[in-house]
């Protein structure tokens, strides 16, 4: 997008390229970039539904050196003699034959300005359809079993019929399910103490020929060169359409498991283990081939490597303030196992799953890396029962327009700059590939030292945060000169053909001294606000809560310092340029969140809420860090209101959308209206529809949200209300309210919070501060 553009707008770059960078005029020195406080950086989704072009016919690569980069509409173009010029090395590149009839007036799709995202069916082809390799928790309750088995038995229905599918089970020991038996249901028992290596795994199946006497050598290490004995994979994972009856078969005969359980202990439970025996399956079978597995877990692991604690109901599952103290002897054991697993699974491009449903922790927090690294979904909700479970398992099986599934597998990011900078690193889903170009910065971020990540699962909304370095320390680049940024990713879509999605964005270098208005102009509040709470809680994760909001409340002063029109040591005076105006407020909503805020929250929800920040856009995680409310009335159209404690009133009823949480709050008035039964009166048929409208809209919001958010009503001083008290703007508190029930109304919030004004005021006092 060119500087001089009279107009721009962020949201339909989106649309177009799935991407949005926190400053779209880039600051023309190394210098210069690092005062800029917000780092250069964008947020990416590399699946966004975008309806770019799909050509079926492979790229043409730029052959000169390691460059690689891929023809785009920013390439220079030789018509006459057939040659074209990378922007990225510079390299010059004959056109293919097939190329040969390349004019002015005849451009193929690649160099049409408007296609700067395109994709191109590659030859290759998956060796096998989609794997879906299922792993439950018998171990629970038997209501809990049969609504999960129903939910189970439904997503059969749902899933292609070419696709591979396996069973496993655990309670106390894993049973591996054989579906090529039809006879009767046949499993295979591990025990669930100890681990087994995928070569032990392998051989106890019947799928790995046994090692010849005396060969046996590193277990672990030799599986993959060991012979696979015929039929040995085709037991234990067929395509749906061979085994439908019979795994419907075993799932609906599936029991709570028969282990007893003695009063005082818990459930023995080996999820650990049946996760490490899940891998091993599909590591022996499929290996480096896009599989799924969906593990359904209804409590914390109790026995065997991966357990979060024991039997004993005495023990206590740990809590935060255990985890700071370093009171949990289980913890950093789980910790690497499950580190362990999350590279087995990235190495063979098989993504974790996990649907956790317990009214208690379930041991989220000790296998997060697993599900984070490999791109793999996380459902956190009270039970099986429950239709945030049901609907959200369901919706992870929806379908585009052509009848596929709207999920990829085994896919690879790759970023080529201009030589002006290059990529720290990235957040999100993703493992590093380790690949070191010429494109790697010094400095690393999140996920850094690569110029390439993998992300063996991806869905249509998965984002990744990517930040840069300027590196020109010499004379600033000249106004007007553009930078390129050329994303590529290779995926296998759903229907088994591979695919690579380029995205090539330019964006104009500018000198913040000698053209500030145009860096400013550039600035996208809103993606930055993303950009920097991923790196917030990335920090958080490694130094602890309290150092991040330190710093950045330290971030946010040096932004409003710098970008800020004011006089020294004058707070009144200070003002931010309209393009800045909400992100002191989102920050403040920043670090009152739960990704940052654990008092109120579990180790497994903290683990939880921070691992969808990582997998969402920006609208979806701006939801998540400051919640949108509407009020609805009788004299007024349902409005946006603050996010303020004053904008609840006895009259007026409110819907809250967290993204986590979809709450219609009732004010006080309103809740004795609807007890004393107005709405069923013909007279007050306009408060029967006051009551319905905000229902309505509630369930706009939980038709297309994943996963679907839990969905609450409730009335002014009930329970339930204190999720909207915990999120709006503390204005009103016990501390301020003079009497109750002061003039301007609003609910009087119970805390020692700072409000926003208050904030505000101190912001504005350190900002302009000549000291």
């Amino acid at each position: 997008m060119a500087a001089d553009e009279a107009a721009w707008s962020v949201t339909d770059v989106e649309a177009v390229d799935g991407i949005r960078f926190a400053w779209n005029v880039w600051p023309s020195s190394k210098v210069e970039a690092t005062r800029m406080v917000v780092d250069h950086s964008c947020m990416y989704t590399p699946l966004k539904e975008t309806g770019c072009p799909v050509l079926e016919y492979e790229p043409v690569v730029c052959r000169s050196g390691e460059c690689r980069g891929i023809l785009n509409p920013f390439c220079q173009i030789d018509t006459r003699n057939k040659r074209w010029v990378c922007p990225f090395c510079f390299g010059r590149n004959a056109f293919p034959q097939h190329y040969e009839s390349i004019s002015e007036t005849s451009l193929p799709a690649e160099l049409f300005p408007s296609y700067t995202t395109i994709e191109y069916t590659l030859r290759k082809t998956a060796p096998v359809p989609p794997i879906f390799l299922l792993v439950v928790d018998t171990a629970i309750h038997p209501e809990e079993i049969q609504s999960l088995k129903e939910s189970l038995i439904l997503s059969l229905s749902l899933l292609p019929e070419n696709s591979l599918v396996g069973l496993i089970t655990f309670g106390k020991h894993v049973a591996v399910h054989e579906l090529g038996f039809g006879e009767c249901a046949k499993s295979h028992i591990f025990r669930g103490d100890r681990d087994v290596s995928p070569n032990d795994v392998g051989v106890a199946l019947s799928i790995l020929a046994p090692a010849a006497p005396g060969k046996a050598g590193s277990a672990g290490a030799s599986h993959r060169q060991r012979q696979i004995l015929p039929g040995g994979p085709g037991k234990f994972l067929l395509p749906l359409s061979e085994c439908d009856l019979t795994l419907t078969s075993i799932l609906e005969e599936l029991e709570k498991d028969p282990w007893p359980v003695p009063s005082g202990k818990r459930a023995i439970r080996a999820g650990g283990v049946a996760l490490s025996v899940a891998a091993s399956l599909l590591e022996v079978c499929y290996p480096a081939t896009g599989a799924r597995i969906m593990s359904f877990i209804g409590g914390p692991p109790t026995i065997g490597p991966g357990k979060v604690l024991s039997d004993d109901l005495e023990e206590t599952i740990r809590a935060h303030h255990d985890l700071e103290k370093g009171s949990v002897p289980h913890f950093k054991p789980a910790v690497a196992f499950y580190e362990a697993l999350a590279s087995r699974l990235v190495a063979n491009g098989h993504v974790l799953d996990m649907f956790a449903c317990s009214g208690n922790q379930t041991g989220v927090l000790e296998v997060i890396s697993a599900v984070n690294k490999t791109g793999g979904l996380l459902v956190l909700a009270d039970s099986f029962t429950t239709s945030m479970f049901r609907e959200s398992f369901k919706r992870c099986f929806a379908r585009d327009e052509a009848g596929d599934l709207k999920m990829a597998f085994s896919a690879t990011l790759e970023v080529q700059t201009t030589r002006e900078f290059k990529v720290a690193g990235a957040i999100g889903p993703l493992s590093s590939l380790g690949k070191k170009s010429s494109c790697v910065a010094e400095t690393s971020i999140g996920v850094g030292e690569t110029s390439a990540w993998r992300l063996n699962g991806l869905i249509p909304q998965t984002s990744v945060a990517l930040y840069f370095e300027v590196v020109n320390s010499g004379a600033p680049i000249p106004a007007g000169q553009q930078g390129l940024l050329q994303l590529t990713t290779i995926y296998r879509h759903a229907s088994g053909v591979y695919r690579l999605r380029v995205t090539t964005v330019a964006r104009s270098w500018a000198d913040p001294k000698a053209e500030p208005g145009l860096i400013i102009d550039g600035f996208d509040q809103e993606a930055a606000t993303v950009i920097m709470a991923r790196k917030a809680v990335f920090k958080a994760e490694a130094e602890g809560s309290f150092d991040v909001i330190r710093w950045l409340d330290r971030m946010l002063i040096r932004l409003v310092a710098k970008f800020g029109d004011y006089q020294a040591d004058s707070p009144s005076s200070l003002t931010l340029p309209p393009g800045f105006a909400m992100y002191p407020q989102f920050m403040f909503h920043l670090r009152r969140s739960q990704f940052l805020q654990v008092f109120n929250s579990s180790p497994d929800e903290t683990a939880f809420y921070r691992h969808t920040l990582y997998r969402e856009n920006v609208l979806n995680s701006l939801i998540m860090i400051q919640p949108s409310l509407v009020a609805y009335g009788f004299d007024a159209e349902p409005t946006p209101v603050l996010l303020d404690a004053a904008s609840i009133l006895p009259d007026r009823i409110l819907l809250l959308d967290t993204f986590f949480f979809v709450l219609i709050f009732a004010g006080e008035t309103i809740a004795a209206w609807k007890k004393e039964g107005y709405q069923e009166l013909p007279e007050y048929e306009s408060f029967k529809t006051l009551l319905q409208t905000p229902r309505d809209d509630a369930l706009l919001i939980l038709k297309d949200r994943w996963p679907v958010p839990r969905y609450i009503e409730c009335d002014q001083y009930s329970s339930p209300a204190r999720i909207l008290y915990s999120k709006v703007d503390p204005s009103v508190t016990h501390n301020n309210m003079g009497e109750y029930g002061q003039e301007g109304g609003g609910q009087v919030i119970l805390t020692d919070d700072v409000s926003l004004r208050v904030f505000m005021d101190h912001l504005a006092s350190l900002a302009v501060s000549s000291q």
